[in-house]
């Protein structure tokens, strides 16, 4: 089997693409002189919380995924992040390759809301790699990619801010069940509101209890008394 090796050696925001799109950009190194015909990869991708530190803001953000920071000893677990597939043209020795993967901004994801409570510092990733490698010089052969290939690297906060900058900027994303999507475009059509955002203002102010009318100048404040015994 082709003793086959990852590593990734940066990271940056697609500008260009459709979604918020991330790119991992990957090193696969083989023995000297081995010809790989192709590689068939996939890729999965995991946050690994425990290794890194959090102020007391980020582990206030966190408490929805991890709980109160007194339990984080059993609670921080590996989040899942992605899963994504590639195709490696030939190379010999070794190669450098991009790595695609498409990201949401949808708060109801464990690893958004965790990139989300993030203020600076370095996400710690671990890519774990599996597949296909065709391989030989005067032919080829089909041999897996062994399972326990994998790959750490740290990402900056910054890339994943500046990836949903591109695409969100200075909003946020919120993702609704259809049936509650046609209640609020009823709502915003009854009362011909402009826009999402003033009708979800429309809606928080009528939640929120009227302040008390401040008292004209020159009223005197109304006088405390006692209530009767009856």
């Amino acid at each position: 089997m082709t003793d086959l090796t990852f590593t990734c050696t940066g990271v940056r925001a697609d500008p260009y693409a459709a979604g918020p799109t991330l790119v991992l950009r990957l090193r696969i190194t083989a023995p000297p002189d081995t010809r790989v015909h192709a590689l068939a990869l996939r890729c999965q991708i995991r946050i690994e919380p425990a290794r890194r530190g959090y102020g007391p803001g980020e582990a206030e953000a966190l408490a929805d995924l991890f709980g109160d920071r007194s339990r984080w000893g059993t609670t921080l677990r590996p989040v899942q992040f992605a899963q994504v597939g590639l195709m490696v043209p030939g190379f010999t020795g070794e190669t450098e390759t991009d790595l695609v993967v498409p990201c949401t901004y949808d708060m109801d994801i464990a690893s958004t809301r965790y990139f989300n409570a993030l203020q600076d510092g370095e996400v710690p990733l671990l890519l774990l790699f599996s597949g296909t490698a065709f391989t030989g010089a005067g032919g080829f052969r089909v041999e897996p990619v062994p399972w326990d290939r994998e790959a750490a690297y740290r990402m900056p906060v910054a890339v994943w801010q500046e990836m949903v900058e591109q695409h969100f900027p200075g909003c946020g994303w919120l993702r609704l069940p259809r049936d509650t999507m046609a209640e609020l475009l009823a709502f915003r059509s009854r009362h011909a509101l402009a826009s999402w955002e003033s009708t979800l203002r429309a809606l928080l102010d009528a939640a929120e209890p009227a302040p008390p009318p401040l008292p004209l100048p020159g009223t005197p404040a109304p006088r405390v008394t006692e209530r009767a015994v009856p």
